[in-house]
């Protein structure tokens, strides 16, 4: 009897996967790494900047 050969595409997709998840990871390290060392912050608009001053002001949040 022969064996039935054993399909490699279940493999390969995985492998596939692992891989770019893995990139993901260490492109999102990396750019965290960055934006912790330049300290980078986006500016905030007035509408925003009245909701944080409103929220800090107002007790009981």
């Amino acid at each position: 009897m022969a064996e039935k050969p054993k399909s490699m595409v279940l493999g390969v997709v995985a492998a596939a996967v692992f891989a770019g998840l893995g990139r993901m990871v260490l492109q999102k390290i990396k750019a965290d790494r960055v934006a912790r060392e330049n300290r980078v912050t986006a500016p905030l608009d007035r509408e925003t900047r009245e909701k944080i001053s409103r929220a800090v002001r107002t007790p009981g949040n």
